[in-house]
């Protein structure tokens, strides 16, 4: 996969509830957790989880970079979100000894610039991937 490459599979995640489509994002998450187990580089789970959620026949955009605008000053590539799921979901992946306050300010961040509601920090680190799970909600983007 290239950088921003986008596999459209139709419209099977639109007619989804914000919730349903969480649910299958954590679906897809824990199947590639239970296959591979913690330890492993970031971009093999990243790489992973977008061919699952493909699979799934959702929308998954890998490695999404945004300018920043500052003062009328546009930095390129400001930021980059891991993976886009049917422009709704921002997913943050992470392989640390625990979600910490900076990668959730990261997230946040992505959000915001992003326009988008939801996110999820998955650290695939954890034993247990339902321990390194963090849900993130910014209410007043439409």
């Amino acid at each position: 996969m290239t950088m921003a490459e986008e596999v459209r599979c139709g419209d099977f995640g639109k007619a989804m509830t914000d919730d349903e489509l969480s649910y299958l994002i954590l679906n897809c998450a824990y199947k590639v957790h239970t296959k591979l187990g913690p330890g492993l580089l970031e971009t093999v789970y990243r790489t992973c989880l977008a061919y699952e959620l493909r699979k799934a026949g959702l929308i998954a955009i890998e490695e999404l970079y945004f300018n920043v605008v500052y003062d009328g000053i546009t930095f390129d590539k400001g930021f980059r979100m891991d993976i886009l799921v049917e422009d709704r979901f921002v997913l943050e992946l992470k392989v640390a000894e625990k979600i910490m306050p900076n990668h959730v300010a990261a997230t946040l961040s992505y959000l915001r610039f992003g326009k988008v509601k939801r996110g999820l920090i998955l650290n695939f680190a954890e034993k247990h991937l339902k321990n390194g799970i963090q849900r993130l909600v910014i209410p007043d983007i439409p």
